[in-house]
């Protein structure tokens, strides 16, 4: 098996947590407010750490394993490995995350392509609304194209000065900072451009289709 392969299992026991969670409105505080007026969104509490989430499944890739490629409602097939997105422009980006799991992060530091970049490359046709975003671990979450082609929604492959680790999703992940985490896929590898939206793996499970933090969309 190359490095690419999945070495691990999923954690059912994690997901079955997660799904209760859902049930049960985990974090749920009835309350709304805006970014503009509050840097922290409802239910949130603030952390120094990087916490580990996944399914239990860290692929172990190299920059020669990794690659994005694109389907769907585009104009062309697309692949992009390692040598193209460092051709690409090299941006710096500083955000806070938002964890559905209740934790934010403040002042993260990344490096990384606009994501306005490879849509430029990728060439949406008219009727893509929706992209289906999924990782080398079997992860897949949906987003609005509008969510997408924003200045701050970037593919980082450096956080805070460094090499974006494994367990943070390196070598490349996706980040949409406004929306929760779990939207940020990790370990990123392939996005399909639809018609229309379809739940990924978390919101086929009882989460929100779209995760705005400052709304509370934790769940469907």
């Amino acid at each position: 098996m190359s490095k690419a392969d999945q070495s691990d299992q999923i954690n059912e026991k994690l997901v079955r947590v997660k799904e209760q969670w859902a049930k049960e409105g985990r974090g749920l505080t009835g309350t709304s407010s805006a970014p503009t007026q509050n840097r922290r969104p409802p239910g949130q509490h603030v952390t120094t750490d990087f916490p580990i989430l996944d399914l239990g499944v860290q692929p172990n890739l190299t920059h020669k394993d990794w690659a994005l490629t694109v389907a769907g409602q585009v104009a062309g097939p697309l692949k992009w490995d390692w040598t193209t997105l460092m051709d690409q422009p090299q941006v710096t980006f500083g955000n806070d995350i938002h964890c559905v799991t209740t934790w934010s992060r403040y002042d993260n530091t990344w490096v990384g392509v606009p994501m306005r970049a490879f849509l430029a490359a990728a060439k949406p046709l008219p009727a893509a609304k929706y992209l289906m975003i999924k990782g080398f671990d079997g992860y897949a979450t949906n987003l609005p194209l509008v969510d997408v082609d924003r200045d701050d929604v970037f593919l980082a492959h450096t956080w805070q000065g460094k090499p974006l680790a494994r367990e943070h999703g390196g070598p490349v992940r996706l980040v949409v900072p406004h929306l929760y985490f779990w939207k940020s896929a990790k370990w990123i590898r392939h996005i399909t451009f639809m018609d229309r939206d379809q739940p990924g793996y978390w919101e086929a499970r009882g989460y929100h289709m779209r995760g705005n933090p400052w709304k509370e969309e934790r769940y469907g």
